[in-house]
């Protein structure tokens, strides 16, 4: 009991808690199966790697601030009108990450552009990648409090330095000029080397119009759409579609009257 008690004081003051979590039963596993000495001490590492993997992936996806959860897993593909499911399962495999390669989602609202953003990025995240996710708005209101705290050249640092930056409803309103220079400074920092995922209910041909300088917004769209995959989404909102198939559902559920 003494060197139970020693032994389990010495893996917290190693850190080693995925083995402190697995300890009691891997015992039981190694009595009762008889493994080896050097398959036994691999079980218990691999515990601890997974706890520590695992732990990793939760801190990124929390860093990330994708705000509600939106996977892969959670998309229905046939219901967004004029994907193209081959693509997006490839990129999703997040390769494009590695070639600093840009994903532009336009559509109208409730398409599912959102959604997979957010995939992308949780697909990034499990991958061992760092992700940002903003909206577009909170991004220029978060720029601008970081420029009166003085710490903007912190942040715009960060968001050139991410893995994946996820610009959500890019060109939702005009912008001002100091705006459209620091919305310059992270995509020229991220320009062929980090990836770019942008979601817009606006078609690309308006985007100009967004930004007051035509000479800053040239620049900064023509470094979007170099290297990018252009995934436009169609028809009616996904919301809409999954409305009705949940009232269909319930209205068969009712039962009937005499």
């Amino acid at each position: 009991m003494e060197s139970d008690t020693h032994l389990r004081q010495q893996l917290k003051m190693l850190k080693l808690s995925g083995v402190l979590e697995t300890l009691d039963r891997r015992v039981v596993e190694g009595q009762t199966n008889g493994i080896d000495y050097k398959s036994f001490l691999s079980l218990l590492l691999q515990d601890e790697i997974e706890l520590r993997y695992g732990r990793r992936i939760d801190r990124l996806i929390t860093q990330a601030a994708f705000g509600a959860e939106q996977t892969f897993e959670g998309f229905d593909m046939t219901l967004a009108t004029g994907l193209n499911a081959t693509l997006v399962r490839e990129l999703a495999t997040c390769a494009f990450i590695q070639r600093g390669e840009a994903i532009l989602l336009t559509g109208p609202p409730g398409t599912g552009k959102t959604h997979l953003a957010k995939a992308f990025g949780h697909a990034a995240c499990r991958k061992g990648l760092t992700v940002a996710f903003y909206k577009f708005n909170k991004l220029f209101a978060e720029l601008a409090k970081s420029n009166h705290s003085g710490r903007i050249e912190k942040l715009l640092d960060k968001l050139g330095r991410v893995d994946l930056f996820i610009l959500d409803d890019f060109a939702f309103r005009k912008i001002d000029q100091q705006s459209s220079e620091w919305l310059y400074e992270i995509v020229d920092q991220r320009y062929g080397s980090r990836s770019i995922v942008l979601t817009s209910n606006r078609a690309m041909g308006d985007w100009m119009g967004v930004f007051p300088d035509p000479v800053i917004a040239g620049a900064i769209l023509d470094r979007l759409t170099h290297h990018a995959h252009q995934i436009p989404l169609k028809g009616e909102s996904i919301r809409k579609k999954l409305g009705r198939t949940s009232l269909k559902h319930t209205l068969e559920m009712e039962p009937t009257t005499a």
